[in-house]
Order: structure tokens, then sequence, then C-alpha cells
């Protein structure tokens, strides 16, 4: 599986997203045990999108998780199910309490909790018997398919959707603007 580089976010160009929700079916199929869309669906297997697309003021785009380098999620979690790991924040499900904390504090509202319906009566009343999901950068699928980028990448028909090493767009940005300081010193010089 190709390695992602460490607080690598997925990005979207609202300008490109046509509000398609290709990537919301991809990634719910990415998740969802190798099933196809017509499997799923004949089956009656539920698919659960790890990312939404959200339309505000005529634009649209996907929200997931950006892989805070500070995430509030993992400090809040009690049982250490949302950690930190190689740079990117995963859940480890079989920690996980359903205790939906991780969903209050996450500032892109990038978190859902899933209710598990096999899952065993509490007595004690500690769970709330779910499970937190969130973007994992589809770790899983491209192990299996062998892909680079995740599931919502590959199928987004306009390309709006990118995997973005945050080391190297920072860097760009800092170039971008001492470019644009350079030259408004320049211009300010030649306008003397």
């Amino acid at each position: 599986m190709p390695h992602i580089p460490e607080n690598a976010i997925i990005h979207t160009d609202p300008d490109r997203c046509l509000g398609c929700h290709s990537c919301e079916i991809a990634c719910a199929l990415a998740h969802s045990g190798g099933q196809d869309i017509v499997s799923a669906t004949a089956g009656r297997v539920p698919l659960h999108p790890r990312n939404i697309v959200v339309s505000f003021e005529g634009a649209t785009m996907p929200m997931q998780c950006r892989q805070c380098e500070d995430a509030p999620c993992t400090q809040v979690c009690p049982t250490n199910a949302c950690r930190q790991a190689d740079g990117q924040i995963e859940i480890v499900e079989q920690h996980c309490i359903g205790c939906k904390l991780c969903v209050m504090v996450c500032p892109f509202g990038a978190i859902s909790v899933r209710a598990q319906a096999d899952a065993a009566p509490d007595p004690d009343g500690l769970t709330n018997r779910g499970v937190a999901l969130k973007c994992d950068l589809c770790k899983s699928w491209r192990a299996e398919t062998g892909k680079e980028a995740p599931a919502c990448v590959e199928a987004c028909p306009t390309k709006a959707i990118e995997l973005v090493d945050m080391a190297k767009y920072r860097d760009a940005l800092r170039k971008a603007r001492a470019r644009e300081l350079a030259q408004s010193h320049r211009s300010l010089r030649l306008n003397f």
C-alpha cells in the first residue's frame, strides 16, 4: 500500500465540486467490506460514508476529517479509541464506547456515531452502543486495492478532491506569500 505522508488531508476545491455525492458513495462502498453498489443494495447492506457533502451559499464540498495536528477529539476520548498514529487521527472501533465526545468537539463536524444494531445491551449503561466513524483516508481499502489515493479522490468526476501533503502545502503558501511581498515591494520602489 502506498504510504500517505503524515498530516495529509483531503482538500476540495469548492469551485469544481458538482455536489454529485460520488465521493460519499465511494466512501461508503470502500468501508462496506468489498461490496459494489449493486450487491450492497440488493443485500440491503447499510452504507455509512465517512464524509458528507455540504452546501453553503451556493458552494458544495465534502466535509471530512482534517487530520488535525492537535486534534481535540483525541484529547477528550475517555478510552483512547480516538488517537493520533503516524500523523493521522484514527479510531480504534473496538475501544469506542459511543460517548459522542469526539463528535461534540470536532470543529469540522467530521465525526459521526453509527449505532450498532447487533450490539449486546449494556446493563451498566456505560456505552451508547455505537461506534465513532470518521475519514481514515481509506487505509484498508487502499491496502486491498493498491490504490494510492482514497476512494473519494478516485471517484470525483471533476477532480475537485485531492490528497494534500500539509508540509508541501504550507511550504507552497510561504513561497507564494514571499513572492507577493517581493513583488509589492518592487512595485513600490518603482513608483518612487
